[in-house]
């Protein structure tokens, strides 16, 4: 069985702790999702996709997972350099109490100057906002799953046209290989999700990256007349 290596196409299931704390603060499972009160509603929980080396997700993360097998769990420990980045003390900040409509709490997400921060502590009329990122000096803990490995074209056309329009589900979406293009042609329905257009132009990009010869990409719309209802 081959092992997965750079430029691989590959489906994984995850869950991600922070290895200080425990706390898991995502994954791909539904069930873990639920047990760990990270649940949210309207998400899709189901394998991801990943590029290797391409650093779609942070790149300790991404080269742990080469050299695994499909089927293979592993657990990758990512430092902070190589995950979210170290943090930064000059991004925590005091402000007046006054900036804020209500008195924050610790932990709040809140909005500064058009910055986004968590506030640390609030105390003599004055809120501490850490506007590193949260995950920022964490060694985050991946318990991953290889699904599989994509190797047919027909494959990597299905699973890249989901990255992009994962509202769709894929066995409604028709495509038709030939040696050098695609053709595609999404379910009726689909044609009025907001920011189509923008996502056929990203799954067009992606085909063109992993899809060597594919030299052109054909979208096709076809609407159906309404049946008329007689009296």
């Amino acid at each position: 069985m081959s092992t997965v290596k750079k430029g691989d196409l590959i489906l994984i299931d995850y869950t991600a702790r922070i290895e200080e704390t425990g706390e898991v603060f995502d994954t791909s499972l539904e069930g873990v999702a639920k047990k760990e009160g990270i649940y949210r509603e309207g998400t899709p929980y189901e394998p991801m996709l990943v590029a290797v080396g391409e650093r779609w997700v942070v790149s300790g993360l991404d080269e742990g997972l080469v050299g695994m097998k499909a089927k293979e769990k592993r657990t990758i420990k990512v430092p902070p350099e190589m995950g979210v980045g170290s943090r930064d003390p000059s991004k925590v900040r005091l402000f007046p109490l006054r900036f804020f409509k209500e008195v924050p709490r610790p932990g709040q997400r809140v909005e500064v100057r058009g910055m986004v921060g968590t506030v640390l502590t609030v105390s003599g009329g004055r809120v501490q906002v850490d506007f590193n990122p949260p995950l920022a000096g964490k060694t985050l803990v991946y318990e991953v799953t290889v699904r599989k490995v994509l190797r047919t074209k027909a494959e990597k056309v299905r699973a890249l046209i989901h990255r992009r329009i994962p509202q769709v589900r894929i066995d409604e979406v028709g495509v038709v290989l030939t040696k050098d293009s695609v053709k595609i042609e999404l379910p009726e329905g689909a044609l009025q999700l907001e920011g189509l257009q923008l996502a056929k132009r990203g799954i067009a990009r992606d085909l063109f990256r992993f899809l060597p010869g594919i030299g052109e990409v054909i979208f096709v719309e076809r609407y159906k007349k309404a049946e008329e209802v007689r009296a």
